[in-house]
């Protein structure tokens, strides 16, 4: 590809996390933005230097300047939306969460493929240099045992929960909650290090008839097991330990920036940091668009077997739980 020309559907904030690392990466321009009111999307626009604005969806996927659509709407639309943009030919990289269900994950996987498009879990994780570090180092604690994850990060929206409103982050008519949001972080970094687990249980927290607010994931493998918490009404240390008998891993910042890699051992102790900019948005882009620009269709192939799982992982954890979606 000799340029990435996006077109994005939404306008939150993580849409402008994105852009903002647009404006400073080679290769990589916004060409359209879509959004369901001109008043939305044309501020978008004009920020980020883009010429067309639609608020008809079939519109926007006929653009042929457009060759790559970033999906970044309310959770339940990511896969009639990405489906939508590879029959039209396009390029795909969705937001996380992916879809909310395994089964339409898969038919995404294999329509990218018959199609030779690329398709892309937007998940900042799978960019960041010290994930690689996380891989590399991990042998040294040996046999792993026990597995602890936080990422409790307090949402201004919650507020509105408190004053009885329903907001689509915890709506599960748009597929919210707090286990496809903050959670998935570190069930993604789970699945990307050891796999898909043999069994996953999720203990939510709910207000009401709301998505769950917060709540606690436990990840069954086969010799230790995992805690995954997450929280959108409360906020602490976010955190990502991974305890063997040799050693442990502490990762600062938690699962979804990977800030700083320690590795303890009974013989040493080290402190790795290969990430000299604190935006995690900022390798995503700049190593996403490289891939990209490259065609190595290959390792965007390889990181959607990671996404599938973890799809899996979440369906079957939050149905048992007692949290269902439009279609479940």
């Amino acid at each position: 590809m000799e340029e990435i020309r996006l077109g994005t559907i939404g306008s939150g904030a993580i849409v402008h996390s994105i852009l903002d690392n647009v404006k400073i990466t080679d290769g990589i321009r916004l060409a359209a933005v879509y959004s369901r009111s001109e008043e939305k999307g044309r501020p978008l626009a004009e920020e980020y230097g883009a010429g067309k604005v639609y608020t008809d969806l079939d519109e926007f996927m006929k653009d042929e300047e457009v060759n790559t659509v970033y999906v970044a709407s309310p959770n339940l639309l990511h896969y009639e939306q990405t489906k939508k943009a590879l029959l039209a030919g396009k390029h795909v990289i969705c937001e996380k969460p992916f879809c909310t269900k395994a089964e339409q994950a898969r038919e995404l996987v294999a329509l990218a493929k018959e199609k030779h498009l690329f398709l892309v879990d937007a998940v900042p994780t799978a960019f960041l240099p010290n994930f690689e570090v996380v891989k590399r180092e991990l042998p040294k604690v040996g046999k792993v045992k026990l597995v602890l994850g936080n990422f409790s990060q307090y949402s201004s929206r919650y507020d509105q929960v408190l004053k009885g409103e329903v907001p689509n982050v915890f709506n599960t008519q748009y597929a919210g909650g707090c286990l496809m949001d903050i959670n998935f972080y570190n069930v993604y970094l789970n699945v990307a290090l050891f796999g898909k687990p043999k069994d996953a249980v999720y203990f939510p927290n709910r207000y009401g008839e709301l998505a769950d607010t917060s709540g606690i994931l436990l990840l069954q493998y086969e010799g230790f097991v995992s805690e995954a918490a997450g929280a959108k009404d409360t906020w602490g240390v976010n955190f990502f330990q991974i305890e063997g008998e040799k050693g442990y891993i502490y990762v600062k910042g938690g699962s979804n920036r990977v800030t700083e890699v320690q590795v303890v051992t009974k013989n040493s102790e080290e402190s790795l940091n290969l990430q000299d900019q604190p935006n995690p948005w900022f390798y995503e882009v700049q190593n996403l668009a490289q891939l990209l620009l490259k065609d190595d269709y290959d390792t965007i192939y390889r990181g959607l077997d990671v996404m599938v799982d973890v799809i899996e992982v979440l369906e079957n954890a939050r149905k048992k739980a007692g949290i269902l979606f439009p279609g479940d």
